[in-house]
């Protein structure tokens, strides 16, 4: 046995038990293989599912791999609650609103839904053009809530090897549902949540199934679990109508470009720790019919601090802005203001 166990092992993970002595194991390369199960293996804690050590050479399990959960989803888990909170958030009224009925009063007060007969969504999706708040609001819903918060981007459920996408989603909602109450955050859905096509690709292939893994565990989830679920994306047509559908997603909220009250309501946020010359007048910029996104008004204020710091004045002048508010529009359309290289 210490020889056995001395050796390089492989791990896979154990698909079907056939009988006392044989089994079905996957691996990451993607085959699949009928492997001998040694005597001295624990046969009551070993079940479908779960992680084996294999025997490097003849492929024999060995071993259980006890601790089966990815690295990449403690890496998630953000310990620290985020310092952003619904004061933080210009406008966007009516979608904190739903999202405090979707998610947080969900979380907080579960009775209230019980004794007026209804089910809390599961989840709730956020789009609309970027820089319009949406990861912004998932950071607030966070802060302001107590329970446990994963946050991943699309593109990080899409694994090298075959099946390690779906399982790396299986472990993601595992995780979330042991440290409930939680919220899981995918910002980038789109990057998984394409409409589904024929394709000939292996790579193409994975990703769908990555994808319906998600649709398998949203069906999962009892809807009172202390788990819920927020998306995000820039391009919600492009997500397949089987990930939008109610009972997976029931709440779609939508992000405009902020309107004139809502711009004058960022630019107060941002400027209000600001040190502004007596001529600074930012009803001017509030005014401008040029289509910008918060993160847009965010970037202008701190270019035009930093333009005063450049030429070591304490005080944000009028002319700071300006310069501040053609770099903001050029970069917006893929260009550089040549006032940067001066």
């Amino acid at each position: 046995m210490e020889e056995l166990r001395g050796t390089p092992m492989r791990v896979g993970n154990l698909e079907e038990i056939i009988d006392e002595t044989h089994a079905i194991v996957s691996t990451t390369r993607g085959p699949e293989y009928y492997v001998n199960l040694l005597s001295f293996v624990d046969k009551d804690q070993i079940e479908p599912g779960c992680t084996v050590l294999m025997h490097s050479k003849v492929l024999s399990i060995v071993g259980l791999l006890n601790d089966d959960v990815d690295p990449m989803v403690n890496v998630m888990k953000v310990e620290n609650a985020p310092l952003e909170s619904y004061a933080d958030i210009g406008g966007l009224t009516k979608q904190i609103q739903e999202v405090k009925e979707a998610v947080e009063l969900p979380l907080t007060h579960p009775e209230l839904y019980e004794d007026i007969g209804i089910k809390p969504p599961k989840g709730v999706i956020f789009y609309g053009p970027p820089g319009t708040g949406k990861t912004l609001l998932a950071k607030a819903v966070a802060n302001e809530t107590a329970a446990k918060f994963f946050r991943v981007v699309g593109s990080e459920l899409i694994q090298k090897y075959l099946g390690d996408g779906p399982k790396l989603v299986r472990e993601l909602f595992r995780a979330a549902a042991e440290n409930a109450p939680s919220i899981v955050f995918i910002d980038e859905i789109d990057a998984v949540g394409t409409k589904r096509y024929d394709s000939t690709s292996g790579g193409t292939r994975e990703i769908q199934r990555t994808m319906l893994e998600i649709l398998n565990q949203l069906d999962g989830f009892d809807s009172i679990a202390d788990v819920k679920v927020i998306m995000a994306t820039n391009r919600i047509e492009t997500l397949d109508p089987a990930l939008l559908r109610p009972g997976r997603i029931d709440r779609k909220i939508k992000f405009p470009l902020p309107d004139i009250n809502t711009k004058r309501r960022i630019f107060g946020i941002h400027t209000s720790k600001m040190t502004l010359a007596t001529d600074v007048n930012i009803e001017e910029f509030v005014q401008l019919k040029d289509e910008l996104s918060g993160a847009d008004i965010k970037a202008m204020c701190m270019e035009a601090g930093l333009l005063a710091l450049r030429e070591r004045r304490m005080k944000v002048t009028q002319a700071d802005f300006e310069k501040a508010k053609e770099s903001a529009i050029y970069k917006k359309k893929g260009n550089i203001p040549q006032h940067i290289y001066l």
